[in-house]
Formats: structure tokens, C-alpha cells, sequence
């Protein structure tokens, strides 16, 4: 073997085992795709526009078919659900779990990525399986916890079987209404006719790196209490100014925002219990604002309150920050939601969370537009909040009619991929790579914007057009993901073959 070829395989060899130093760790925005409406767009012009956006992950509430074929190769993970009124059988027996799994999951897997299954929705403090904000009426029917805690390690039992318990995680979202109280966050606890089924849910949580799924709405709390509670502090505000709300807790730690409060609570109910020294992630499952309510008790439910509360949200979701309790704990948060649903029962706010309308104009200007992800196009002029094309501050070609799709495919990071992760690929494709990447170097027609994403995907996708367009060569440890739509812009042109 000649000496160069032979030093070209040991950088190699290197570079590889550094790429799998780093997890691969991916902070999009994750939003809530409910479809209780007669007015919605097919579940495949949903999955087309998602993937122009930020957005790359999507909770649903059932294991409807036609969603997870619609998602299926569009790099966009998925959590899905057991409906409540499935959990007590599938409690019964793994082979009930077991049965359920082969008929709702198995037949989409691998193509749709499947990354977590909800047990239930605020299964513990409700009756009902149609609102997100039953939490307020505080229903705990003790005889339902058996189940709940039972149906979850049926379906991790099924999922090792299959090798799947890395992949998919099991965990069920709960309203706030499982806390005795949620303030001070430092001193809060389990309900404590809860705290049986709570130390159970938590231990499986910890035992299999699945995350304590909340359902927080800031909202819900200004709306009953707007005498005590400042709007700004409801509406993320993150100012230090007492004049838009901060909260002091007693152990020293300073709140600028409800949410984080809200965690923080949980977080400590949950080291009440004696899991202090066990690594347990919060994940929002729920968080939103409604434009809308009913005249005389929803005076906050207004357009441009629900604009700033999830813009706030958004970039709370993409930031590297954690909670004044654990600053160093990213939490991943779940947007509600992506449509406002006409056939939802109980008041007004409840048809007016989304942040679309069903003919999928904007209910107001939110921009969730990404200049790398799948599907996206360069026709960056739309700034109305009523148009169904150009959502998203998206142009119209990326619009709800679908997005343009090319005869070629290519290569592009995931939005939010580890920039460690990022920065490893980087190095590889333009060393022992062979790619040549002097069109991203200063002066390059690729150079703009300076960011380690748009310099990783073109990368990427050279190194993918070189070696043939095989799937392996677009997996860069999970963070890329192949796209049947030109990323070139400008001057800057994506190879393909």
C-alpha cells in the first residue's frame, strides 16, 4: 500500500471515530398537527409545506394512516398517540400492546421516522380526549393510573422485542393539573393522590431516556388569575424590568416568564420524589396562545397576543438556554398549533389555537421560514397575514399548494443539526472528503450566508453527488436528509448529476 493512500485511510478512520464521539442532538421547532376540522388541507400538502420550515418535528394524536404515509422519507420526525380509549386495553398484555404496534406503527417504519409514542393525553386529570386544557378541572380518577403505567412498559416491551426501544420512546403528555401546586417552582409537588403513579411513570422514564411530557399553557393561568398575573411575564416576555413581570423564588431563582416557571415546577415535583440524581428531560408537549376566545372571558385571546407569545415560543424552542433551575437543560418544545380546528368541542379558544387557518392562510404573521430545509424555495416576498401562498414568510412556490420538485435529488443538513456534529462533516468532505469547497470559502458564490448550515449542506450534498447519491452517503450521522427540491440560490449553485 502506498504511503499516501495508506495516511488518507487513517485520517479517515479518524475523523470517523469523531463523528461518532458527538450524538447527534436536533433542536427544531415542534408543533401540534391536530385534525379536527372539515376544512383541513390533505395530511400530504401538510408534510410538503412543513418540510420548507423550521419545523422538524411533529406530534399527532392517533396513528392515522394517511399522516404517517404523508411523512414518510421527508426527514420530519413524528410522535404519535394512543387515543385514551385505547389505553386500558392495551394495558392488558403485551400482546395486546404487541397487536396495536403491528397494525397502527409497523407497516410505516422505517420510511416514516417514527421517534416517540404518547400514551394517552393528559390521561391522569381529564375525562375527555378532545381539548388540551382539561387541566383545569382537575379530574384524577385514581382507577385510570394502573392502566396508564402498565399500557406504557407494554409497548417498551414490544419495542425491545423489535429493537426498536433507542429509536422510539415511550411517554405520555400531562396537564399541569398532576402538580399540588405550581408556585413557588422550587417547593412544588405531585398531587399527592398522584404520587404512586408518579414515581412509576418516572422511574420507566429514567430507566428508558424518555422524556416527562407537560402540557403548559401560560395562557390558561393569565386568563383566570389577569389581577396577579402580568401579561408580558404570561407572554415570555424575558424582561428584567418589573414592570413586564418577574418572579422571585424564594431558593433564588428569577423568573421572566411563566413557562419556565411552569418547568421548573415540574422539574421539582419530580426531585421530590427522589429522582434528583436520575437524568429525566422535560419536554413541552403543548404550548400555545389563542387569537381568539369568547368576548367576555378571553379579552387576551387576541391576534397579535398569540403572534407574540409563539414567536417568543419559537425562539424559545431554537435557543441553547434552559430554565433558571437547570440553565444548562435545552428543553424541546411543541407548538400548539398548526391549525385552528373547526370541529373541536368546547369554547372558542379551543378552534382558535392554530397558527393557520384550514385553507392554510396565516391566522397571523409568523415567520417560520428556513433557507436549508427540504422543499424550500428563494422566493422570499410575501409579508401579508392573510395570503395562502407565501406562509411562513415562505414565496408561493413553497406555498400550501405543494412544494416544486425537481427531477434530481440532493443533499442538505437537517435544520438544527448539532453544529459539533456539522462542523465534523464539514472538515471530512472538504479533507479526505475530496469535496471542493472553494465556493463556500470568502469570495465564493456560496459563501453567503456565513453559517455553518448553508456551508454543511453544500458540502453534503457534493460529497452525496460524487459517491453516487446512495442513500448512506446523505446520513452524516442523522444530520442530512435528501430533497427532491433545488436548494441553489442565487449565484450559488447545488451540484447533481
Amino acid at each position: 500500500m502506498a504511503p499516501n493512500q495508506f495516511s488518507f485511510i487513517v485520517v479517515l478512520l479518524l475523523l470517523l471515530l469523531h463523528l461518532s464521539l458527538f450524538p447527534l442532538f436536533i433542536w427544531g421547532v415542534g408543533i401540534n398537527y391536530g385534525t379536527l376540522g372539515n376544512n383541513l388541507p390533505s395530511p400530504k400538502k401538510v408534510a410538503q409545506l412543513l418540510q420548507s420550515t423550521l419545523i422538524n418535528k411533529v406530534k399527532i394524536y392517533d396513528t392515522n394512516p394517511e399522516i404517517l404515509e404523508a411523512f414518510s422519507n421527508t426527514g420530519i420526525d413524528l410522535i404519535v398517540a394512543v387515543e385514551n380509549y385505547h389505553v386500558s386495553n392495551i394495558s392488558s398484555d403485551v400482546s395486546a400492546a404487541d397487536e396495536w404496534f403491528a397494525a397502527r406503527i409497523a407497516p410505516f417504519i422505517p420510511a416514516t421516522s417514527i421517534v416517540g409514542i404518547a400514551v394517552g393525553n393528559e390521561y391522569l386529570t381529564t375525562t375527555t380526549t378532545s381539548t388540551p386544557t382539561s387541566f383545569i378541572n382537575n379530574n384524577i380518577d385514581p382507577n385510570n393510573n394502573n392502566a396508564l403505567v402498565q399500557a406504557m412498559q407494554n409497548l417498551h416491551a414490544v419495542l425491545t422485542s423489535r429493537g426498536l426501544e433507542r429509536k422510539i420512546k415511550v411517554s405520555t403528555p400531562h396537564s399541569m393539573a398532576v402538580l399540588a401546586s405550581s408556585f413557588p417552582p422550587s417547593s412544588s409537588t405531585f398531587a399527592p393522590n398522584l404520587v404512586e403513579t408518579m414515581e412509576a411513570i418516572v422511574g420507566f422514564l429514567a430507566d428508558t431516556g424518555a422524556p416527562f411530557m407537560v402540557n403548559a399553557y401560560p395562557y390558561f393561568a393569565y386568563r383566570d388569575n389577569p389581577s396577579t398575573i402580568n401579561l408580558q411575564y404570561a407572554l415570555l416576555g424575558n424582561s428584567t424590568s418589573t414592570s413586564t413581570g418577574v418572579v422571585k423564588d424564594p431558593k433564588g431563582y428569577v423568573y421572566t416568564n411563566m413557562l419556565d416557571a411552569q418547568i421548573d415546577a415540574v422539574r421539582s415535583a419530580i426531585i421530590a420524589l427522589g429522582f434528583g440524581n436520575r437524568t429525566v428531560d422535560i419536554t413541552v408537549s403543548e404550548s400555545g396562545w389563542p387569537s381568539k376566545g369568547d368576548s367576555n372571558t378571553d379579552i387576551a385571546a387576541t391576534p397579535e397576543n398569540a403572534k407574540t407569545y409563539n414567536t417568543r415560543l419559537i425562539e424559545r424552542a431554537q435557543s441553547n438556554r434552559g430554565t433558571p433551575m437547570k440553565p444548562k437543560d435545552r428543553i424541546d418544545i411543541f407548538v400548539f398549533s398548526l391549525f385552528n380546528e373547526n370541529k373541536k368541542k368546547g369554547s372558542a379558544t379551543e378552534r382558535n389555537f392554530g397558527i393557520l387557518n384550514g385553507d392554510g392562510s396565516k391566522v397571523y404573521n409568523l415567520d417560520l421560514s428556513c433557507d436549508f430545509c427540504s422543499g424550500v424555495t428563494n422566493n422570499n416576498n410575501n409579508n401579508g397575514s392573510g395570503s395562502s401562498s407565501g406562509i411562513f414568510g415562505m414565496g408561493e412556490k413553497a406555498s400550501a399548494s405543494g412544494v416544486v420538485r425537481g427531477p434530481s435529488v440532493w443533499c442538505v443538513a437537517k435544520p438544527h443539526a448539532d453544529d459539533k456534529v456539522l462542523q465534523a462533516v464539514l472538515d471530512f468532505c472538504c479533507g479526505p472528503g475530496g469535496v471542493d469547497c472553494r465556493e463556500i470559502y470568502e469570495n465564493g458564490d456560496c459563501y453567503e450566508p456565513d453559517r455553518l448550515l448553508a456551508h454543511a449542506s453544500y458540502a453534503m450534498n457534493a460529497y452525496y453527488q460524487m459517491h453516487g447519491r446512495n442513500y448512506w452517503n446523505c446520513d452524516f450521522k442523522g444530520s442530512a436528509l435528501v430533497t427532491f427540491s433545488d436548494p441553489s440560490y442565487g449565484a450559488c449553485r447545488y451540484s447533481q448529476q
